[in-house]
């Protein structure tokens, strides 16, 4: 079953000579238990496209679905519940709350999903052993590496029954035996039939991945079969 259907779609910025497409006429199925990468040149729309698939923006032009639903015909309370049930989203700037600890950040979806404490504290506690940081549940963003924070933020993405996992560079803060943790975590979640579309520039890390989409300059250019190895995936994004 596809989870995430993006067609033909475009988001432009400014209008005349100020024009700019971040997006152009992209096409794109993520399926139930797939694990898509992204690659290309800064620049290319791939953050676009990832905003744009959660519901964080909407398109100039085409069609976004998330499990059969257009977002396009959904009010905007409809949508951000919509993408707090089901949406996972690894933000590149974390986006953790400084005032609440590592295990209340991650509660904290499913405490507005209208989890009782105690379950969604028990659900916040199991997603942080996930990425290594069950240790850590009581601590707050400020007391830890930048490396432990991005892992909370993994960690509030997985937690719950989330359909579809977005990752903006999710290993970018991580040292490279954290960031394979972290790969190991995400190929998990879509063999246990979630659907996952990850950003990133490091070819290793693509290599997780069933398929491997190349952006530049907004549109589409190129696709890999399943499970590229690194080598071939660097070739490909030079």
């Amino acid at each position: 079953m596809s989870v995430l259907v993006m067609n033909a779609v475009s988001r432009e910025h400014g209008s005349g000579a100020a024009l700019v497409r971040a997006l152009d006429g992209v096409g794109l199925t993520v399926g139930a238990g797939e694990f898509v990468a992204v690659m290309g040149p800064s620049g290319s729309g791939k953050s676009t496209l990832l905003t744009l698939a959660g519901g964080l923006d909407a398109p100039t032009a085409g069609q976004i679905l998330v499990e059969g639903v257009d977002l396009a015909r959904l009010p905007r309370k409809k949508v951000a519940e919509l993408r707090r049930r089901r949406i996972g989203y690894v933000f590149q700037d974390l986006n953790l709350i400084p005032s609440l600890t590592a295990a209340e950040n991650v509660m904290l979806p499913r405490e507005l999903d209208g989890v009782r404490a105690r379950q969604a504290r028990r659900e916040a506690v199991l997603a942080l052993r996930e990425v290594g940081l069950a240790e850590l549940a009581d601590r707050f963003p400020e007391e830890m590496s930048g490396g432990q924070q991005q892992r909370v933020a993994i960690a509030r993405a997985l937690v719950g029954d989330r359909r579809l996992m977005l990752a903006d560079e999710p290993t970018g803060a991580l040292d490279s035996t954290t960031g394979e943790e972290v790969m190991r975590v995400l190929r998990a979640r879509c063999d246990a039939g979630a659907a996952c579309l990850m950003v990133t520039h490091e070819s290793r890390h693509a290599a997780w991945a069933d398929r491997v989409v190349f952006l530049r300059d907004g549109r589409m250019v190129d696709a890999t079969g399943p499970r590229p190895g690194p080598e071939s995936l660097f070739q490909e994004a030079r």
